[in-house]
């Protein structure tokens, strides 16, 4: 009993921070990280739109409500006032922001502030004269409970406990003032009280000048440890808010190595990826050439540059031939095509990425000359065989790893495109596998065929086909 006590205030202790401590963690929090900075202004948002739908249609009803309770033309008078707090509730959502806005939290204190002035000063159009303190009878105070149950949905769990401390001080103001300068009729206490001679506790509930202070400060009381309770829920749902914009940039991650079909599908397994195991796949290596003396000439500034806007039309031509990035090297790329899962067309979709990637660079290109920026050529090799692959290394960091003599070879094909002078060089083995998943595929109509090719690090030769 006593750990699960020392867990639950362990998980509590964020919410006895001072606000101040908690708030700047949060806003350090989303401005660090932009997926969940838009979840929290979208919830916000979207929060505070049902929130002031919801109000308005509890309006709507009290307005339809009222004058069953009041059967006399003097309850326009708080229909208008209902007219009010509804045209104040759509304003809150327009000056509403995700960070502290002074326009919407004025309007709040306003709402609370009119709210008291209706429930305590005498409607002016009545006929009769009653004694101010005789407000309290109508149990007006429960009307702010439809105000916090909207802040809830619209708010943070700061604004909410903050709305049942300025609720407490502004009724318990307009009590004192109540007090002070109401109307009172001491004539009607003394023949009531002639009445309930004897019966004293049972005066106090019908005296018409008294405020009853003890039931004051309990509405008070109750209202603020309900306040507080909703403020601890909208902070654990706060909480929730947080993780899933974590769980977002999670996926953005993946998104960035694998296409976007497959990062649901790993996002949502309770296992890695999957053990060691082999696995044909198609092997896919691009690269600059002449990368070496373009870094020598250009600053650092420029190759940056130049590497990112190369990485990033690479990357795109990947993922849209549904490959996964499996990393970054220096100028070049390395893909996979059939990882994690294997798929019917894993051979053509890696030709036909080559091929997008040398029309996007050579777009790139026309674009470049434009600025007369040099040119960048690039080389692509592939292959296609058996390969390892699963999870390798420890518990506290795993990373999944494509390896063998076949991620070799590719690396190999890609370099030798500088001795045929062409731009994409693929395998023999890449070939019979397009032609075996699509006989009539032109992808491989203008390839020309190459035997006999002898490639560093390997004593056989090898057949290859190049563009």
């Amino acid at each position: 009993m006593a750990e699960v006590s020392n867990s639950i205030i362990t998980q509590m202790m964020p919410f006895f921070r001072s606000p101040r401590a908690t708030r700047l963690r949060e806003e350090k929090l989303a401005a660090e990280n932009r997926y969940l900075s838009d979840a929290i202004a979208q919830e916000k948002y979207q929060g505070h739109k049902i929130a002031v739908i919801a109000r308005s249609i509890a309006l709507v009803i009290v307005a339809l409500m009222l004058p069953f309770l009041n059967p006399h033309w003097d309850v326009l008078y708080y229909e208008a006032f209902l007219l009010v707090f509804f045209i104040l509730g759509w304003l809150q959502l327009r000056f509403a922001s995700v960070g502290r806005s002074r326009a919407e939290l004025g309007l709040i204190v306003l709402d609370l502030v009119l709210m008291a002035v209706v429930m305590l000063i005498p409607n002016p159009f009545r006929t009769e004269i009653m004694p101010t303190a005789s407000q309290f009878q109508f149990e007006g105070f429960s009307y702010y409970y439809l105000f916090l149950a909207a802040a809830t949905l619209a708010y943070s769990w700061r604004t909410v406990i903050t709305m049942g401390v300025f609720t407490g001080i502004v009724w318990l103001s307009a009590t004192f003032l109540v007090v002070q300068f109401g109307h009172t009729m001491p004539e009607l206490s003394v023949q009531i009280e002639q009445v309930l001679s004897g019966q004293e506790r049972i005066f106090v509930f019908f005296d018409p000048n008294d405020v009853n202070i003890p039931a004051r400060v309990q509405e008070v009381v109750i209202f603020f440890l309900i306040s507080a309770i909703l403020a601890l829920k909208s902070w654990r749902s706060n909480q929730l808010l947080i993780r899933q914009g974590l769980v977002a940039t999670e996926r953005a991650n993946l998104s960035r190595y694998f296409p976007p079909t497959l990062v649901d599908d790993l996002a949502t397994r309770n296992e890695p990826i999957g053990p060691v195991r082999s696995q044909e796949v198609a092997i896919l290596f691009a690269d600059i050439v002449g990368f070496t003396h373009y870094a020598e000439d250009h600053s650092p500034e420029d190759v940056v540059e130049l590497l990112r806007e190369f990485h990033a039309i690479l990357e795109d031509c990947v993922f849209a031939c549904n490959g996964t990035l499996d990393k970054y090297l220096g100028d070049g790329i390395m893909a996979t095509f059939g990882t994690p899962k294997s798929g019917p067309e894993d051979a053509i979709n890696a030709l036909k990425s080559a091929v997008e990637m040398h029309r996007r660079v050579d777009f790139w290109n026309r674009e470049r000359a434009k600025e007369s920026l040099p040119r960048v050529t690039l080389s692509v090799g592939i292959n296609y065989g058996e390969v390892i692959l699963g999870d390798i290394g420890t518990e506290r960091r795993l990373e999944f790893a494509v390896l063998g003599d076949t991620v070799n070879v590719a690396s190999r094909l890609e370099s030798v495109t500088r001795q045929l002078e062409c731009r994409i060089v693929v395998s023999d083995t890449l070939v019979s596998r397009i032609k075996a998943e699509d006989p009539d595929n032109a992808l491989i109509d203008d390839l020309r065929e190459h035997k006999g090719l002898k490639i560093r690090g390997r004593n056989e030769q090898v057949d290859v086909s190049y563009l």
